[in-house]
């Protein structure tokens, strides 16, 4: 979902008033949006099919919260149809409820499923789930999958398990999801994946939290939404959705906002729940759901030379400021790695694995302001990128998986180095 404009400041009730008339929910999905017009129709059109056809006994609503579109988005989401003959078993015994309603305060992806969160709540619901916006690869399934755990099996949050393109999700590959296995110890693989389900306790959990005027409220909701379930104890599994098919975008470029956001949430957490994971003694599998089968994937276009130049920029210029994160010896490797050819370029894994824990450490000890040392953060992290793409460029999909394993496991072996620091040892 793109970022909205600032909504007009209203009552915070304001926009929820026709879930009054509804009543009641035992299955809500939720969807924010933004100028989605293009790919809403689509993806509403699955929502409602899988909700017709694998839960015709329950009280269903989808709930889309907008975040000001101009390009009629809310009227594709009420006027679409779904043709009821060619999808159905039987036909649901109450209609599937659709709510179109503005969302308020900080413009952004969090702010909108805040209001999904609240209106889950309100309705009562037992089982939530929320699908992106701009998705042209979602299926009835999905619906189904990221529900059933919850309705029916007793587990309070779903994360997606997805078979993707080993360029795509690189935030995700090198940061957020082994820092996440790491420390909190449970093996989501995709903790900001976009698409989640959730019961409607741990929907209650969320609304009570105080992180609205936060960077959780903008690209920060979807690690926010994981490791807030996993802290604090909820049943967590994963479901096996097979493609994730939106528009993936060049690592190296248009990045700064969500990087800069997403970090900054996952490192707030660390913060706030320090109590726990610093006594996780082993990393545990998550029960995943579903069927996984062969999906085509598309490709994912990188300019490695370009991330290679913002790194050595980096390097030029901020020396200073990293030397007063990172040690000697690092500075040393990164300084011989922006000497190093395109083709011979490296961050190995314990370099990366090191400059992480130190930043984590950093922020932890308030040396330099939040977002300054984040964006500080970024031509690592694409010299990081731009590595793993040229030590991926040969290998299949599953092959490149085996490069996240391994760096995961640098982390892990790591972790003391990280509970060593933050206790002053």
């Amino acid at each position: 979902m793109t970022t909205a404009p600032e909504p007009e400041e209203e009552g915070r009730g304001d926009g929820l008033d026709e879930i009054e008339s509804v009543g009641s929910a035992d299955v809500v999905v939720g969807i924010a949006t933004y100028n989605n017009a293009a790919t809403i129709g689509h993806v509403m059109t699955a929502v409602s099919a899988g909700l017709a056809k694998y839960f015709p006994q329950h009280r269903c609503v989808i709930i889309n919260s907008d975040g000001g579109s101009k390009d009629g988005t809310p009227d594709v989401v009420r006027n679409v149809t779904i043709d009821h003959r060619t999808v159905l078993v039987e036909h649901p015994l109450a209609p599937i409820h659709r709510i179109s309603t503005p969302y308020h305060g900080i413009p952004g992806k969090g702010s909108a499923l805040r209001t999904i969160f609240e209106a889950a709540v309100r309705l009562g619901a037992k089982a939530c789930c929320v699908v992106d916006a701009d998705l042209r690869s979602i299926t009835p399934e999905w619906i189904q999958l990221l529900v059933v755990p919850v309705l029916h099996r007793g587990f309070d949050f779903v994360a997606p398990l997805y078979s993707r393109h080993k360029y795509d999700g690189s935030i995700t590959n090198s940061v957020i999801y082994p820092v996440t296995r790491a420390l909190f110890g449970r093996k989501i693989r995709q903790p900001i994946g976009g698409e989640f389900g959730f019961s409607g306790s741990l929907a209650g959990h969320y609304v009570k939290q105080d992180v609205w005027h936060t960077d959780v409220a903008r690209f920060g909701i979807d690690i926010w939404m994981t490791i807030e379930a996993v802290a604090c104890g909820f049943n967590v599994c994963q479901s096996y959705l097979g493609a994730k098919i939106h528009n993936p975008k060049d690592p190296g470029s248009d990045l700064r906002d969500m990087f800069v956001q997403v970090l900054g949430s996952l490192l707030g957490l660390i913060e706030k729940h320090h109590a726990r994971w610093k006594d996780v003694r082993e990393v545990a599998d998550v029960p995943v759901f579903g069927f996984k089968y062969f999906v085509a994937l598309e490709p994912v276009r990188v300019n490695i030379g370009n991330m290679i130049g913002q790194f050595r920029l980096g390097v030029e210029n901020l020396g200073e400021l990293w030397a007063s994160v990172l040690d000697e010896e690092t500075m040393e490797e990164l300084e011989e790695a922006s000497r190093a050819a395109d083709d011979t370029f490296r961050i190995n894994d314990s370099l990366w694995v090191k400059i992480i824990y130190d930043y984590i450490l950093a922020y932890h000890r308030r040396t330099i302001r939040a977002r300054h040392l984040l964006s500080s953060l970024i031509p690592l992290y694409l010299g990081r990128t731009a590595s793993f793409c040229l030590e991926a460029a040969q290998l299949n999909n599953e092959e490149a998986e085996e490069l996240v394993e391994r760096l995961c496991l640098e982390y892990e072996r790591r972790r003391t180095r990280l509970i060593e620091g933050w206790e002053g040892r």
